[in-house]
């Protein structure tokens, strides 16, 4: 929904790093490094997280138990490094910047679906893997929640300002509208990339934001 660099910020990451052992100081060691994590993320969408085994990274990584402890502590701090990775992706997948003077509030909409639909089918397993770690370990489920509720946020600031100009209706919690709208869209991702639902990017594309439309009552310019 929104289209503003200045909001991206305040989006919580979804990986605490803050533990992570200082960066490797040669080349060759972050080489080994980043190895390590591209195997890792091979690993976990392949067995799961709970399957998967260090030695198994290793040996994807084609390096020694000893360097994964040279850069690692456990299989929990390289899964955050994975998400570390990915996190960008999936945050901020980088859609393009419409010109708020220019385009309407429904094309900022659509290519905001579109975004986070085309972002959620290239991390797919990865997010297969991230509600399977959600349900187990509730610091990760809090740090989803926060996440959830930031962007939902966001989105309801964008909501208020369309209230502001008579564009939708103003009788909705523009919070609440944010949680629902946002959330159906992210459910459909997850059916459609996780589950196996079918349909096309377009039908999901078109869909989402009519149903956006719909939901806000958004009045034609």
């Amino acid at each position: 929904m929104s289209n503003s660099k200045t909001e991206d910020v305040d989006v919580p990451p979804l990986a605490d790093t803050s533990s992570f052992r200082a960066p490797p100081a040669t080349a060759r060691g972050a080489r080994t490094r980043a190895a390590l994590v591209a195997a890792a993320r091979v690993v976990f969408e392949r067995d799961g997280y709970l399957d998967a085994r260090l030695t198994d990274i290793t040996a994807e990584a084609k390096c020694s138990t000893g360097s994964f402890y040279t850069y690692f502590a456990s299989k929990e701090e390289i899964f955050l490094a994975v998400i570390e990775a990915a996190q960008h992706d999936m945050l901020h997948p980088g859609f393009p910047r419409l010109d708020e003077d220019e385009a309407s509030p429904a094309a900022v909409i659509r290519a905001s679906n579109r975004a986070y639909l085309e972002a959620y089918k290239r991390n797919a397993r990865l997010m297969l893997i991230l509600e399977q770690v959600a349900v187990i370990d509730p610091k990760f489920r809090e740090v989803r929640r926060a996440r959830s509720r930031a962007f939902a946020e966001r989105n309801a600031r964008g909501i208020k300002r369309l209230q502001a100009q008579g564009l939708v209706d103003p009788e909705l919690d523009p919070v609440v509208a944010a949680l629902s709208l946002s959330g159906m869209v992210g459910r459909l991702a997850y059916n459609v990339f996780c589950l196996g639902d079918k349909a096309t990017m377009k039908q999901m594309v078109d869909t989402t934001t009519r149903l956006w439309i719909n939901g806000l009552k958004l009045k034609d310019e």
